[in-house]
């Protein structure tokens, strides 16, 4: 026996599978379990992280959704990261009440960024309104706004990889804050025990969807000595445009 965890989101379906202690895996050979060192945990939770924020991204953004990096003018940069924090805060109060004038509700994810020479800047995932390029852009009265449209390509997994990367002493970021939006929704699994003795096959997608071949991995958990495999269903083309011709 083992569990099944489905995550359901609007171009992707996201799926892990696991045996445990508590359900077993007859007829599998376990492995020895080992003791996690200091790097595997590490390792293990930066890759939490990443997969954490690439599926909020995920369930609360589209394609075409805002990337903006909001700067300083030379002169004018904060003097610490509490005054930093002030900043944006005050800017995403502004956006707030604008958006709520157009009868849009705001969300968003944040990253602030503290160089090794103490430059800060921001950047922000926002939902995308009729002109909101330029509310951003009167919201920001202390530098420059830079702004992009998200892309989909690999369920904006190398943006979660930014946003998740921790700072590193050789590089020139030296820390980083996260935060979000409280109205963001978390993603919540669909969980089913299911019985099958091996995983020697691949993984049948539903009807609409195709495997994305790249997203499957099977490994051993080296604390359970069970073997775990997660994949991505990806929605077919063909099957987007039918559901975008259906809303409209």
């Amino acid at each position: 026996m083992y569990e099944r965890k489905k995550y359901f989101f609007e171009e992707s379906i996201e799926v892990e599978e696991s045996h445990t202690g508590k359900y077993g895996a007859p007829g599998q050979a376990r492995a020895k379990r080992q003791k996690a060192t200091a790097e595997q945990i590490a390792k293990q939770n930066q890759r939490n992280r990443e997969k954490n924020i690439r599926r909020l991204i995920k369930k609360n953004f589209v394609p075409n959704d805002y990337w903006i990096t909001l700067t300083y003018r030379r002169g004018e940069r904060p003097s610490d990261i509490v005054a930093a924090k002030r900043d944006i805060r005050n800017f995403l109060d502004r956006l707030r009440r604008r958006y709520k004038k157009i009868g849009a509700v705001l969300k968003w994810i944040l990253v602030i960024e503290v160089g090794s020479r103490g430059g800060i800047h921001h950047h922000l995932i926002i939902n995308r309104v009729p002109d909101g390029d330029i509310l951003i852009t009167k919201c920001w009265d202390h530098g420059g706004t830079h702004i992009e449209l998200l892309y989909q390509r690999g369920g904006f997994q190398d943006l979660a990889d930014y946003i998740a990367k921790q700072p590193d002493p050789d590089e020139a970021i030296m820390e980083k804050h996260f935060s979000r939006s409280r109205n963001l929704e978390i993603p919540a699994p669909e969980r089913r025990i299911m019985k099958r003795p091996t995983w020697n096959e691949d993984p049948k997608p539903p009807k609409g969807y195709y495997l994305e071949k790249e997203s499957l991995y099977q490994g051993v958990n080296w604390v359970t000595g069970y073997q775990y495999r997660h994949y991505t269903f990806v929605k077919l083309p063909e099957n987007r445009r039918k559901e975008r011709s259906k809303k409209e």
